[in-house]
């Protein structure tokens, strides 16, 4: 009976809480308490973990395997530092000594300067047996750093022949490296045909006063020059009382240009000069050849340009 009093008791003070508004007590819900944000944590800390590892094993594998890249190397270019200008003094005085045959003893001791202790007199040579004239260098064909053969040209003996000199440079010392060689001169070239062309009869017409105008102001009057010149053009004059013009022959004007821009031409022309003494009477005349190039401002042609003619011959 007492059990059962008590059992009645809690029950009539439960009913009696519910009466007053207090809580019931509730269940601790999964997760409550912060454990979930603790598994959450986990979670990203293993991700990390996993890439960390992955990167450290995968980048030297890929690198491994990657394709060897080869990096192009600059091509070297071989300077060499071969004494030109000075091998080629040194090898036309040389050239004028030589040849000069007149007196053989004194001529090889002047030759003994030029070639190593000893040599000069494998360089014998009888008397009077060689002159040299009007001799200049006009080639220098350069082996390496300490080798050339310098090429001097002239008349030996009466005729054009060339004298091909070996020098051996070490810094700024030189020396004939052994005898030089007597050649043929270049043999004189043949002139291909003259291209033909197209010709512009109109531009020509037009042309004839300013060309003629050109060339006497040119010679004769400088004050008059930039009336035919090209704005911005720069021709210098040629020395006044020199030359006087008489005639302009054989005018070409193109009927196109080789630029493609048609209002400029090159004029090939033929020039007859009367060549002026110093009181001004003529002495005598000159033809030349002549390129002028000319520009059409749209209303009048003016000279831009005036040059030699190449391969003028046979026209």
């Amino acid at each position: 009976m007492a059990k059962a009093s008590r059992r009645g008791t809690a029950a009539r003070d439960l009913e009696d809480d519910a009466e007053l508004g207090a809580p019931r007590a509730r269940r601790p819900r999964a997760g409550a308490g912060g454990r979930w944000w603790v598994g959450v944590g986990r979670a990203v800390l293993w991700a990390f973990i996993i890439v960390v590892l992955f990167n450290g094993i995968w980048y030297p594998l890929r690198g491994g395997l990657a394709l060897p890249t080869t990096a192009e190397e600059p091509e070297e270019t071989e300077t060499v530092t071969f004494p030109e200008t000075a091998a080629a003094a040194f090898a036309l005085r040389f050239a004028d000594t030589y040849l000069d045959t007149e007196d053989p003893e004194a001529r090889l001791e002047a030759l003994a300067a030029y070639v190593p202790e000893g040599e000069a007199a494998a360089l014998d040579a009888a008397a009077d047996s060689l002159t040299g004239e009007n001799l200049t260098v006009v080639s220098i064909d350069v082996a390496d750093d300490n080798n050339a053969v310098v090429v001097v040209r002239g008349d030996v003996n009466g005729g054009a022949m060339s004298l091909e000199v070996p020098v051996y440079a070490d810094g700024d010392a030189l020396a004939v490296s052994g005898p030089p060689a007597l050649l043929a001169a270049p043999t004189r070239a043949s002139l291909p045909d003259a291209a033909s062309v197209e010709e512009d009869p109109s531009a020509a017409e037009a042309l004839d006063g300013v060309l003629t105008g050109f060339f006497d102001a040119y010679a004769e009057g400088p004050e008059h020059l930039e009336q035919y010149v090209e704005q911005g053009a720069a021709i210098a004059p040629l020395p006044e009382n020199s030359l006087r013009i008489v005639e302009l022959s054989d005018i070409v004007v193109p009927s196109r240009s080789s630029t493609g821009d048609d209002d400029v031409r090159q004029v090939a022309l033929t020039a007859l000069w009367s060549v002026l003494g110093s009181d001004g009477s003529e002495v005598g005349q000159l033809r030349q050849s002549y390129l002028v190039t000319v520009v059409n401002s749209g209303s009048e042609w003016r000279v831009r340009d005036i040059q030699g003619a190449p391969h003028s011959f046979g026209d």
